[in-house]
Parts: structure tokens; C-alpha cells; sequence
């Protein structure tokens, strides 16, 4: 039997219940009902409930949701209860902030994914570490993947050399790019690609400003 396609938007929302669930788990709460969930994440029960029958369901009629066990099951369908093993090319500022999240980050769901190299093209830059890490030359890339499964790429290149560098990680095995530069890439379709617009989430909180300037007028 074919699966049935989950839309975009259910898939979108799925990090922030688990990132709810998250924090409801580290507070001690064991049991939860859509309601109360709803009030938390600002979305309605019914779009909860409509959400998680998507993938079977999770809870009991006047029961609820048990919370461990729900950040769990939600954890396996976004695929981080395996460890993803990550590359990332540009570290300039933005690169070096990024970088030292995935390495210093306290939280248990950036521990599934594992920075293990740095790369760039600025001679200066080489040998340098970031949070142990060093940074080598792009062109030292396809000697260090060839004996590591690495599944991520994470861009934070100039947006004019965001494309070729994309495609170098995927001629030599990278199978989904994180791409912060301000392009959207085109890559075949056996590639994941996730283009992360800084500034299209920064024209989103424009208009929901400008909505309440209105509401409050």
C-alpha cells in the first residue's frame, strides 16, 4: 500500500512539539492532554489531533498524550533518534556562531547532530579551532569524506559560491545540504536540500509587527 503524503506545514510543526515535549519531559510532566498542549504551543487541539493521527495517533480519548513516550515516537519520525554526521564550509562569523551551537549546545537533540569537520577557502583560516575542530581547505574535502558517513552539509558560504560548493559536497557524498546562503539551490532530486532565508523570517516578524501595531490602533 502506498504511504500517504504528509503536507509540508504537519511536518514543519513537528519540531516544535518535540521541542515542547522536551521541555514538558526536563519539568517532570508525564501526562499531557491535547488541550493543554494546545494552550502551550498556541495552536488549536483539533490541529494537534488532526497533526499526530497523521502518523497513528499517540494518545486515548480522556487519557491524553503521554509525554515521554510521545518525544520519542516524534523524535524517530523526524529521524534524530540516529545520529546525523555533519560538514560545514564558510566559517566566517555566522559559520563560527553555528559551529559552536552543534559543539557546545547543551540540549540532547543537537547531540544527534555531530559537527566533525570545518572547511573554507581562506589561508588564514587553516588549522584554526573552532570548539576543537579544526578548519581545513575545501580542497582537502573529498580525502575526509571518503573513509566518513557524513549525511549533512551545512552552508554558510557567500551566496556566489553557494551553489558550486553545494554541488563539490554532493560529488563527494553528501546526501542534504543546510544552506544559509541567500539563494535556493538546485540540486538532483536523491539530494535534500533545506534553504534557511534569514531574511524571509525577518519580513514574517515585519508583518506580524505591523499586524499588532493595527490591532493596538
Amino acid at each position: 500500500m502506498t504511504q500517504r503524503e504528509i503536507s509540508k506545514a504537519v511536518i514543519r510543526r513537528l519540531p516544535r512539539y518535540y521541542r515542547y515535549l522536551g521541555d514538558l519531559l526536563a519539568d517532570g510532566t508525564e501526562r499531557i492532554s491535547s488541550k493543554d498542549l494546545s494552550r502551550i504551543m498556541k495552536v488549536t487541539a483539533s490541529q494537534i489531533r488532526q497533526d499526530l493521527n497523521n502518523f497513528g495517533g499517540f494518545g486515548q480519548q480522556g487519557y491524553g498524550y503521554n509525554v515521554e513516550y510521545l518525544h520519542e515516537e516524534i523524535g524517530k519520525i523526524l529521524g534524530i533518534d540516529d545520529t546525523h554526521e555533519m560538514i560545514l564550509a564558510g566559517v566566517g562569523n555566522f559559520g563560527h556562531t553555528l559551529a559552536k551551537f552543534f559543539t557546545e549546545g547543551k540540549k540532547s537533540s543537537t547531540r544527534r547532530f555531530r559537527l566533525s569537520g570545518l572547511f573554507d577557502i581562506d589561508p588564514s583560516l587553516e588549522g584554526k579551532e573552532v570548539a576543537g575542530i579544526p578548519v581545513r581547505m575545501l580542497d582537502e574535502l573529498p580525502a575526509f569524506l571518503e573513509n566518513r558517513d557524513v549525511e549533512i552539509g551545512i552552508l554558510t558560504v557567500p551566496t556566489e559560491a553557494a551553489a558550486s560548493v553545494a554541488e563539490f559536497m554532493v560529488e563527494n557524498g553528501v546526501r542534504a545540504i543546510w544552506n544559509y546562503a541567500h539563494i535556493d539551490l538546485k540540486l538532483p532530486e536523491s539530494v535534500v536540500v533545506e534553504n534557511v532565508h534569514l531574511l524571509d523570517s525577518l519580513m514574517t516578524l515585519s508583518y506580524d509587527l505591523k499586524e499588532l501595531k493595527k490591532k493596538e490602533a
